[in-house]
């Protein structure tokens, strides 16, 4: 008798899962490292096109790399439904697309950072698996349709259904074992919350905040700091595992433990961070208090070479970034090597356990979030992770402004408004914000004070509106008598420029 095809692409299904599972549960025995179906995501991430990535960014927002995942794991199961039909007729060919598949989470997992023999045992395990598992769920089929009679039909059937619920439990039991392995993470974090570190968590400084109901807090909380990364499981790294190798054109080769790190004079310094895919006026940048060594300091001690003018930062997922030399070595900018965050150890998202932070820079081209590896070397010589996607080399940050409160399309009360919002041009600083109702003349408003050039400020005003409709514009005055451009330009390739702009409604 004939077994329908669904039997076929169900026994390829099955197999699929399974192999997922022995694949996932290897790779946290043995490497501690996230799966081959994950790997794979991250090699895509690597290679999409810059500005396709920026649109699923701004799209999916921090869901973007689990939707890949998800699309990742529903073509493997299309593949390997396939590959249970054809074996319907032929022994070798799902072979070949298990081969085939096992070949993509290959180069996947050894073109990561740091990547071992090691890393190779998960995917053949993987492939191994379905290959045995699909030979294991289909011989009933095979029997059943060698069968004349209807009741030994049936025996060979329910021996199909009973394998393929066996197997399909055990590949749910090897995944959840394996995922306990992921229990890893709650153990770092919770070494990360028992840290003693020798930091303080300091409140706003007096005068930063200006008198606005509604407006957020100059000091961003922890919580609520904007995470932009590239990585599609977050690296959980043990402190003790931990270590900074510093090399390239130096004169001595520097590798530091992290005790060897926290033993350092430390600095504290207030600093804003934002992103370069910040659109105007929009959420991606955040003040925190950030506690960590000098670069310049350990640089110091390595001796850079007098040709180099750049250091290449690679992270432990493999991420890379390049820094001007200049800016890293520039003691008055405070560029640093972060171990605390708002008075306590880095959030495991925020880079536990050591991050870099280059002030008046980009995320894109300085902060490193589980920097490992740091080379002093030439920008002629390599290409970071968002320089080869089209972004621009170097990515200072540009001033800019927004309006926080009140929000856009929100209806206010006609007579006296308060108006508020942000301003900042890291390392340069804020002398001036000016505000422009109704396309009217700018006027200047008042600012919030600030511990240093590298933070933002806060500012205010008041306007009386009338009823109806009205445009509220804001830009940005440097220390440096730099006045915050209106040209529009887009985020890429080196940061987004224009005026913020919101419309209200008095009533």
């Amino acid at each position: 008798m004939t077994t329908p095809r669904g039997a076929w692409s169900a026994a390829g299904a099955v197999a699929g899962v399974a192999g997922l599972a022995i694949s996932h549960a290897a790779t946290m025995v043995l490497t501690l490292r996230s799966s081959p179906l994950v790997a794979v995501a991250e090699l895509i991430i690597q290679h999409v096109p810059g500005g396709l990535a920026e649109r699923a960014i701004k799209v999916l927002g921090s869901n973007d790399k689990p939707f890949l995942v998800v699309v990742i794991f529903l073509i493997m199961m299309l593949f390997a439904m396939w590959a249970g039909r054809l074996a319907e007729h032929s022994w070798w060919k799902p072979i070949l697309v298990w081969v085939g598949m096992g070949a993509v989470g290959l180069l996947a997992v050894l073109t990561r950072f740091d990547a071992t023999a090691l890393d190779y045992l998960p995917v053949t395990a993987g492939v191994v698996t379905w290959i045995v598992a699909l030979s294991f769920l289909t011989e009933p089929l095979h029997h059943a349709d060698a069968e004349d009679d209807t009741q030994s039909d049936g025996k060979s059937r329910r021996s199909f259904l009973i394998r393929s619920g066996v197997l399909g439990v055990a590949g749910i039991g090897v995944g959840i074992f394996g995922q306990n392995f992921g229990a890893k993470r709650r153990h770092v974090e919770e070494t990360r919350r028992l840290l003693n570190l020798p930091v303080t968590d300091p409140k706003s400084p007096r005068g930063t905040m200006v008198d606005v109901p509604d407006m957020p807090s100059w000091k961003t909380p922890t919580g609520e700091f904007y995470k932009i990364h590239t990585a599609v499981v977050v690296p959980t790294i043990e402190p003790q595992d931990w270590s900074l190798r510093i090399h390239g054109k130096v004169d001595r080769e520097i590798t530091l433990t992290y005790q060897e790190l926290v033993d350092r004079p430390l600095i504290q310094r207030w600093i804003t961070l934002n992103c370069v895919s910040n659109p105007v006026g929009g959420p991606l940048i955040g003040n925190a208090w950030w506690s960590g060594v000098l670069l310049a300091d350990l640089l110091e001690e390595a001796g850079v070479s007098g040709d180099a003018d750049a250091i290449l930062q690679t992270s432990h997922d493999g991420w890379t970034c390049g820094t001007p030399l200049d800016m890293v070595t520039d003691r008055q900018r405070h560029a640093m090597l972060a171990i605390a965050m708002n008075g306590e150890p880095l959030p495991i998202d925020h880079g536990f356990p050591v991050r870099t932070l280059v002030p008046g820079l980009y995320g894109y081209v300085s902060a490193c979030k589980w920097v490992v590896d740091i080379e002093v070397t030439k920008f002629e010589d390599f290409e970071a992770y968002w320089t080869d996607k089209g972004w621009s080399e170097k990515g200072p940050v540009k001033i800019a402004s927004r309006i926080d409160v009140p929000e856009n399309g929100d209806d206010v009360e006609t007579g006296t408004v308060r108006i508020g919002g942000h301003a900042w041009a890291q390392h340069t600083g804020i002398s001036g914000v000016e505000v422009a109702i109704n396309g009217g003349e700018w006027t200047r408003v008042d600012i919030g004070s600030s511990p240093n050039t590298d933070t933002w400020v806060q500012w205010k005003t008041e306007v009386d509106l009338e009823e109806g409709d009205h445009t509220v514009l804001v830009r940005a005055v440097g220390s440096d008598g730099e006045t915050q451009t209106g040209v529009e330009r887009d985020t890429r390739p080196d940061g987004a420029t224009g005026w913020h702009q919101i419309e209200i409604s008095a009533s």
